[in-house]
């Protein structure tokens, strides 16, 4: 593992935006705006000119300008969908993977027993969740000593202190969550992107990532490390333990740090084949990544958990990481601890739970699956968690010329304004503009209120539920229209008389009869999005 960079190399500028891979370039307004202090510098002339101004009594100007980031394109789009709803539109969310499910009744006795605990107590987490999380990783072939356990308040905390804490810049595939290449820019490293395998996401293809590195190197950068997901957020795909293989021998080969977010890790829908960790082929310089957030529904609770690798390296960074810690959070929430031990002690009632969870999204995601394929769309199995990624390449002619669409960032705009759908494109996970790919999540067709979740939880046939299947009838309407394939579009409206729309019932997705789209055009009742 490679030894811990110089303060410096941390402060280091990104590229202008235009020297940017499309993987790795900020999206704001401010996108051109020189990063650091130094870049500042650079644009006016340096310290020379510094001197010289100086010298003649003119102000220096070497204030740092803060690094542009955008927001995070899944909170962004939460806000905006929540907006319109607040507003009275009727709205399906698919943009975020927040997932719509209650607590666990014995988790939340957990955390409320625990209220009274208000010490900071230790910067890594208290000994019974390290050592119950040490104990969760154990039974999934990962043993590692609870000293090496390090907690805080969410694994996306976590993700970018490690990074601060790594140091040097970041490979991250493509696609790849929203908040990689953010994450590195904060830390003032360069994203280095690298396309995934065909059904392979999460993981870069290891012979890509030779290559990047080599030239990158060779180009003055300094890769340090590689994020990988397994299972995958955007695709739902899980990369193969082959892939995985000759990732961590391509990091060995190459002195990376592999850091590998397994938030999803108990969401594979096929419990006997479980997703591969890279940390089972190159444990000496792996830092693995998980949470609560997925696999128990409460990512209100802001909780996560790293494994650092054994040995002299992974102890050196495991106290940079702590050190890190130590000045961001301080110690993660004591009450939330509590909780969390239990939960990753795995007491019956806890598997029960995620393997309800598990069995739901694989049904409801599946379901709508078969839509997008229904009408063309190109789309790999789905083989974890509630997302989905599809490609409408085969559709791009009549997008183009019935609906004036030609990238991924149009056709999402399309879903919103029309439908009132709200999915994600493929360049806010990093892709370029053109491909027609869409993220869509079906982590929020469970309901609205803790009751209608539950009873998703323990249905026998989740998809014979009112507010599921109307959902995923809606999903088909929309994509029926978007085609022109109404012959699959199912029922002609989601107000059938088996389950006539209620107005009254802020649940009911069903719109009003015969409302005008954005354009004037005639939609289907079903896809309006007004009420």
């Amino acid at each position: 593992m490679p030894e811990p960079p110089p303060p410096s190399t941390a402060s280091r500028p990104a590229p202008p935006a235009s020297d940017t891979p499309a993987a790795s370039r900020p999206t704001s307004a401010t996108a051109h705006a020189p990063a650091t202090g130094e870049a500042t510098r650079q644009t006016t002339g340096g310290p020379a000119q510094d001197a010289t101004r100086e010298a003649t009594g003119e102000p220096t100007d070497t204030a740092p300008t803060p690094t542009p980031i955008p927001m995070s394109a899944t909170l962004a789009a939460d806000e905006a969908l929540a907006r319109r709803r607040a507003a009275g539109e009727r709205v399906l969310s698919m943009a975020s993977g927040e997932i719509g499910l209650p607590v666990l009744p014995a988790l939340a006795d957990r955390l409320a027993a625990a209220a009274t605990e208000n010490a900071y107590g230790s910067v890594a987490g208290s000994p019974a969740l390290r050592t119950a999380v040490a104990g969760y990783w154990e039974r999934r072939g990962l043993p590692v000593d609870p000293g090496l356990v390090v907690a805080g308040p969410g694994s996306k905390s976590l993700l970018f202190a490690v990074l601060l804490a790594i140091g040097g810049d970041v490979v991250v595939p493509v696609p790849s969550w929203v908040s990689y290449a953010a994450q590195a820019r904060l830390v003032g490293a360069r994203p280095i992107p690298v396309p995934i395998l065909p059904g392979e996401g999460g993981v870069p293809d290891p012979a890509r990532l030779r290559e990047a590195v080599t030239d990158a190197r060779a180009s003055g950068q300094r890769p340090r490390a590689v994020i990988v997901t397994v299972p995958d957020n955007p695709t739902g795909t899980v990369a193969s333990a082959a892939t995985v293989r000759e990732l961590a021998a391509v990091a060995r080969e190459l002195d990376l740090i592999v850091v590998s977010d397994e938030i999803y890790g108990d969401l594979v829908h096929d419990g006997s084949a479980p997703a591969v960790s890279p940390a089972l082929y190159a444990p000496e310089r792996t830092v693995v990544t998980t949470g609560l957030t997925k696999n128990l529904a409460v990512g209100g609770w802001r909780t996560g958990v790293a494994r650092l690798p054994d040995g002299e390296p992974g102890r050196a960074l495991h106290a940079r990481l702590v050190a890190v810690a130590s000045q961001i959070w301080s110690s993660p929430p004591a009450p939330v601890q509590s909780a969390a031990a239990y939960a990753f002690g795995e007491p019956p009632e806890v598997v029960e739970r995620v393997a309800a969870s598990r069995r739901l999204h694989e049904t409801v995601v599946r379901a709508v699956a078969a839509r997008f394929t229904a009408v063309g769309a190109e789309l790999h199995p789905v083989a974890a968690t509630c997302y989905l990624y599809p490609d409408f390449e085969p559709l791009r002619d009549h997008l183009a010329e019935v609906h004036g669409v030609h990238g991924g960032d149009g056709l999402a705009a399309l879903f919103s304004e029309r439908y009132g759908i709200g999915v994600l494109p493929a360049s806010a996970f990093g892709e370029p503009g053109r491909p027609l790919r869409i993220r869509a999540a079906t982590s929020h067709f469970y309901g609205e209120t803790a009751e209608r979740q539950t009873a998703a939880l323990e249905a026998a046939d989740p998809l014979a539920l009112p507010w599921i299947r109307e959902s995923v009838d809606r999903v088909a309407e929309a994509l029926a229209d978007l085609t022109g394939r109404t012959d699959l579009a199912g029922r002609a409206s989601l107000a059938d008389p088996a389950n006539p729309a209620n107005p009254e019932d802020p649940e009911d997705p069903a719109g009003p009869a015969n409302p005008a789209g954005p354009a004037g055009a005639q939609v289907p009742a079903a896809l309006a999005p007004h009420p």
